[in-house]
């Protein structure tokens, strides 16, 4: 079992920036990627980024160049930096924890609102 718990959610003005944190406990080897998604009010979840163990990234096209996703393995914590911030990336940011295709379950963190807005 993993649990997932996020930080650094906030109101920042369009432009700014904001850095969340996601830390892990539990059965840290079995996870394989971690990663961010996010939630606007009145739609669906949506993934953001994405990072394996390998360090293998991927982002959706709408925060490439903007946010950067990185893990520090010796804290067991994942983290999104987000910068050039823009209203519509206002959102309840979800980290999440995928495991190895062995133990095969997903865990998501409780969430963390982002408000972007002047």
């Amino acid at each position: 079992h993993v649990q997932l718990v996020e930080s650094g959610g906030g109101l920042v003005q369009p432009g700014g920036s904001l850095s969340l944190s996601c830390a892990a406990s539990g059965s840290i080897s079995t996870i394989y990627a971690m990663g961010w998604y996010r939630q606007a009010p009145g739609k669906e979840r949506e993934f953001v980024a994405t990072i394996t163990t390998a360090g293998d990234v991927v982002y959706v096209d709408s925060v490439k160049g903007r946010f950067t996703i990185s893990r520090d393995y010796a804290r067991n914590t994942a983290y999104l930096q987000m910068n050039s911030l823009k209203p519509e990336d206002t959102a309840v940011y979800y980290c999440n924890a995928e495991q190895y295709s062995d133990y095969g379950n997903t865990y998501w963190g409780q969430g963390t609102q982002v408000t972007v807005s002047s």
